[in-house]
Parts: C-alpha cells; structure tokens; sequence
C-alpha cells in the first residue's frame, strides 16, 4: 500500500544499534552504527547475520512506513534495478560497470509503536559535493567523465520507464571499496515517466512548479510538467557546468524560483554563447555547450541518442581512466562573475567556429539537420501511443525547432564569416536577466569587459583583422568610382 502523499514526511525516531532486522526474503540483518540522515529517513551500517564482517559492506535506509520517498525508491529497484538485470545491462552494453548501487533486500519492522520501512543496499563512499566543496572545480577531463558515466546510468533508467528527477553532486558518490567509479544513488524522487510504454503528456501545471533541487532542476520541472528524459539531461548539462566552473549564472538568485527559471531559460535560449561567456578564463566549456545544445532541443517525449551524446563529451573516444578530483593546473578554483577575467570575443569565437565543424559532420548524413543534432539518426515521423498530441506539445515542439534553427543560424553566420568574427556581437539579454540580484560593481564589471568593449584581456584594442580578397576588390571599385567622379567636378570648375 503505497504511503499518502498529502502527509507531511518526518525523521523516524532513531533505531537502537544491534537491533535485528527480517527482510522479506527471510534474511537478517544487524544494524551498526548511524552513519547519516537525509530528509526524511535515517542510514545505518548493515550486517548480516549469518557472515559476519567488521567492515560493513551494506547500508540500510529508515523511513516511517508512511514516508513516500523509501518506498519510490523500493519500487524502482523491485520493477527496474534488479541485480540480474544490470548485470545483463552491463553485458550488453560492454560497460566496465554500471553507477547504480546493489539493492539487497528491503522490509518492515515495529518499534515503540511504529512501523518502520527499511531498504539493504550496496555501501558507498563520499560523495562529489564534500569533494566539491574542498576542491571547487573539477579537473576537465574529470567532468567529462563523470557526464558519460551519469548518461550510462540515465540510458538503463531510462529504458526501464524511470527519471531520476534529483541529479546532483551529493547523489553522486563513490565507490566504497573502489573509489575510483562514481554511483548515481537516493532514487527517492524518481518518477515512472513512461508506465507500460504509454508517455506521459506535455502539460504545464503552475501548482507543481518548481519541485526538486531548484539550482539544478529542469526548466520543465519550473513549469510543473511531468519529468521526462530531456529534463534528467538537462539537469546533467547544469551539473557539469556547474563542477567545470564552480557556479552557475542563476546562484544569486536561489530564494526567488522565478528569477532562477528565467536565468536557466535565457542560459538555453542563447546557447552556445551563454555558456562560452560565462566559462572562466583558461577553461573550455565547448563540449558542455554542445551537451546542452543537443539536450535541450529533443522534443518531450523523444528519445536521446546517449551514443552520441557521450561522443560529444569524449571527441577522441579515448578510453576512461580512475577518476581524479585534483584542480591543479585546471584554472581557477571557484568561477566569480566580478573577478574573473573574461576570455577574449576572438578565443570565444574559435571555440564557436570548432563546434559548428563538428556538429557540420555529425549532420552531413541526415536528411533533416534541423534534429539530427538531437538524435544522430535520420527522423521519422512517429504518431504518439495515446492518439493526437495536444496543442501544448504542438506549440512546444515547434517553438523548440524554431529554436535550434536560430541557433544554426547563428553558428552558420560565424562560420562563413571568419573575417568579421572581431567585430560580431554576442546577445547580452543572457546577463539582463539576473543584473538585478547582483551588485552594481559586478554589473559594471561586466559592461567594461572585452564583450561590450571589444577590447581583449589586456586592455588594447583589437586590430588583428583581415580582409577578404572580395572586400578588397569592393574597396578598390568603389575607390576609383569616386576618384573618377572628383576628376570630372574638378574639370567642369576649372571650365568655368
């Protein structure tokens, strides 16, 4: 019997160390020591009975019977992460492993009076956020890691009809006894996107807006639509801008979710540039702004292409190694808009040009490169399992289409422009959106830098510009035109 959503979770009272608890299997286990409590439950060391080991390899998870989040999470395990099938899983896509951590067991037990639900699973270690807050940014190579382990972990979910829905850096921990694989855990706010193969509909519901982590959260969650694939990408995409540069744009803004979904809008509007302008100076952020991209142009219910998303992370499909968190010699340690040094419009550029070559050849094989992008695979047109797509859906979609093609658009114009590339203008409403929550020193900052004043890092002017053969052919033209045209006003003063 699933527990009722409108009560209001609480912290169970805590569970005496050494008791024994039964599972439904008939296994027992001891608890240890509480090493943690989350929000609405309480974690212990695990011991079973029958072998028992000083160094504890389980956990166990406490809630109130009545809690919701423990038993979401027992329900993803029972219908989507058995260990068979990830084992399977791991077979078939030739993976190392899989981040998911081990689920041994769950049940019921009594004390004083209440009934406590309780979950075995696999022992974990720190988790990135500790790792973060010591370090600050991540090593790049890193970042791009944890993204393709995170997208190995979101396809199995997600073919198993589930979202994650809470991605973020204290969900992601290490491995206990491997510390080197990073697991994605608490699937207490997953959410069965796709029950019995039917996909939930697009629809906006304000009552419901802006559940979740509201830092990382998806601009759909902003809107109340139900989760889907592209918001688990989309929160990612957040995630590893945020471990690359130590910050998002919107972090001022945290007590006011309406000024936070707007910053992520227009960060997603203006993209690639929103997010090659926001990256500090020394660091690339190109495949994360191509991540993004691609991730934000899938449709609702449209499944991404996770091979070539984890191509655009890792170019040279160079093969993954341990895990380091070191960021000597990887930039600045924290990204700070009023500090930092903003790289230069020409390096930003190069950066553009790069991508556009990249996405060019990914496309060249597509018969419609207005979605390739999203899908890597000629699209075809499939009609929705539940009838006729709403008019939400419709406007949505094509407002998404609209979207990407500005952005080609875009990219298009600075690639077969080269020339003019010192003197194009990025859109500055991408900053507009949350100047009112910074200081009028950071603003400032920003309005004096090299993106208002094309002027490069250092203070001089930039006049490293070439011009084309056909500019000069104008040039000249137009130039003897008008010489010829003085000779002519001259003679006819000189006859009068």
């Amino acid at each position: 019997m699933p527990p009722r959503r409108n009560e209001k979770y609480r912290l169970p009272v805590p569970l005496p160390e050494g008791k024994v608890l039964d599972d439904m299997e008939g296994k027992q286990w001891m608890l240890g020591k509480m090493i943690g409590s989350g929000g609405f439950g309480l974690i212990y060391l695990a011991f079973p009975t029958n072998k028992p080991d000083k160094d504890a390899r389980h956990v166990i998870k406490v809630e109130y019977q009545e809690n919701g989040p423990l038993f979401s999470e027992l329900k993803f395990y029972q219908r989507a992460a058995k260990r068979d099938h990830i084992e399977n899983w791991i077979e078939l896509k030739q993976l190392d492993y899989l981040g998911i951590p081990l689920f041994y067991g769950s049940g019921i037990t009594e004390f004083k009076g209440r009934s406590y639900r309780f979950m075995v699973m696999e022992r974990l270690g720190i988790d990135l956020q500790k790792i973060s807050d010591q370090n600050g940014t991540f090593k790049k190579s890193t970042v791009l890691q944890l993204g393709i382990r995170m997208l190995d972990v979101l396809e199995y979910i997600h073919e198993n009809e589930y979202v994650h829905g809470d991605i973020k850096a204290a969900n992601l921990l290490l491995g206990y006894r491997n510390p080197d694989r990073v697991y994605l855990a608490d699937y207490g706010l997953c959410y069965r996107y796709c029950p019995n193969g039917n996909h939930k509909q697009y629809q906006e519901n304000p009552r419901k807006g802006h559940n979740g982590t509201l830092e990382f959260t998806s601009v759909d969650a902003h809107k109340g639509v139900a989760l889907s694939r592209r918001s688990d990408l989309e929160t990612l995409g957040y995630c590893l801008l945020r471990w690359s540069c130590g910050g998002l744009p919107w972090e001022r803004s945290l007590r006011d979710p309406v000024a936070v979904q707007t910053a992520k809008t227009n960060l997603l509007d203006e993209l690639p540039e929103s997010v090659l302008k926001w990256a500090p100076s020394g660091s690339s952020c190109r495949e994360i702004a191509e991540y993004l991209v691609c991730a934000h142009n899938l449709a609702y219910d449209e499944k991404p292409n996770y091979q070539m998303l984890k191509k655009i992370l890792n170019p040279g499909g160079i093969p993954l190694g341990p895990l380091e968190f070191s960021t000597r010699g990887e930039g600045a340690n924290v990204h700070i808009p009023d500090n930092q040094k903003v790289v230069s419009l020409k390096a930003a550029t190069k950066q553009v040009n790069q991508m556009q070559n990249r996405l060019i050849e990914k496309n060249i094989h597509s018969e419609r490169s207005a979605e390739s992008c999203l899908t890597g695979r000629k699209v075809q047109k499939v009609e929705p399992p539940t009838g006729l797509l709403s008019s939400d859906t419709v406007q949505e979609s094509t407002r998404r289409r609209q979207k990407y093609c500005k952005s080609q658009e875009i990219l298009n114009e600075i690639k077969s422009s080269p020339q003019q590339s010192s003197s194009i203008q990025f859109p500055n409403s991408f900053y507009e959106s949350y100047q009112d929550s910074a200081s009028p020193d950071i603003v400032s900052n920003w309005r004096s830098s090299s993106w208002y004043t094309h002027t490069s890092t250092t203070g001089m002017e930039m006049t490293d510009f070439t011009l084309s053969e056909e500019m000069k052919a104008d040039m000249y033209y137009y130039g003897f035109i008008i010489l010829f045209l003085l000779t002519l006003v001259c003679l006819a003063l000189y006859l009068l």
